[in-house]
């Protein structure tokens, strides 16, 4: 059997310019995987097999995703998993907050039970912002920058070891305080009233010294 070329007909029937081949026998995910090691597939073509890939292990993903939600579950209080879900994402995130429903667990984002913690643990950070302070969601740029701030410090994403080993950031002077900015900022900066990055940075400024500042409800920065 020859090898498929980017562009030519797979074993399944179908065509990729991107480099990417239908398929989930087991065959054709080990092409996929070799045209990525090779660099022989494009971005949108390697965007294609992660979508096959995450909808063919969905349920594996998600039942993954609730075994650890559970384990933690077990020592973090009143926290139910009724209004925390994990879920296939179209979106490339680990979850997301939501006031009116609760907390997403992206199940085919999760690369380990510390990932899935640092999640949850930044996740809840905003789910007691809104229940204690009354964050405005939808219109305060400057409301969101400080809960990201805080959420980004106080989850344990941003400690040091998952900046190296994770994130190829090598720093060893205020990468924990950088980590957090880039962060606020890239949250900013994709909601519907940041014009631009600039802006982004600029609200995140003015928030800084105080939301970084605050540790609540813990007396300060455990991880």
């Amino acid at each position: 059997m020859s090898d498929s070329q980017p562009g030519s007909t797979s074993p399944t029937g179908g065509k990729s310019d991107s480099g990417y081949i239908p398929g989930d026998d087991t065959w054709t995910q080990w092409r996929n995987i070799f045209a990525i090691l090779t660099g022989k597939m494009t971005d949108e073509g390697k965007e294609q097999f992660r979508i096959a890939r995450d909808i063919r292990n969905e349920a594996a993903d998600c039942k993954r995703c609730e075994d650890q939600r559970d384990y933690l579950l077990q020592y973090r209080g009143d926290l139910s998993s009724h209004n925390i879900y994990c879920r296939r994402c179209t979106s490339r995130k680990a979850g997301g907050f939501d006031p009116e429903y609760g907390i997403l667990l992206c199940a085919n984002e999760m690369k380990d039970q510390g990932h899935l913690e640092d999640t949850m643990a930044h996740e809840m950070v905003h789910a007691y912002d809104h229940l204690r302070f009354k964050v405005d969601w939808t219109d305060n740029l400057r409301h969101a920058a400080c809960t990201e701030i805080r959420a980004s410090s106080l989850s344990g994403e941003c400690r040091w070891a998952r900046e190296f080993f994770r994130r190829g950031q090598w720093k060893f002077t205020q990468q924990h305080q950088e980590c957090v900015r880039r962060r606020a900022v890239l949250s900013v900066r994709a909601r519907p009233g940041c014009k631009d990055e600039a802006h982004a940075e600029k609200v995140v400024n003015e928030v800084w010294d105080s939301c970084f500042r605050d540790t609540r409800p813990f007396d300060e920065i455990y991880r």
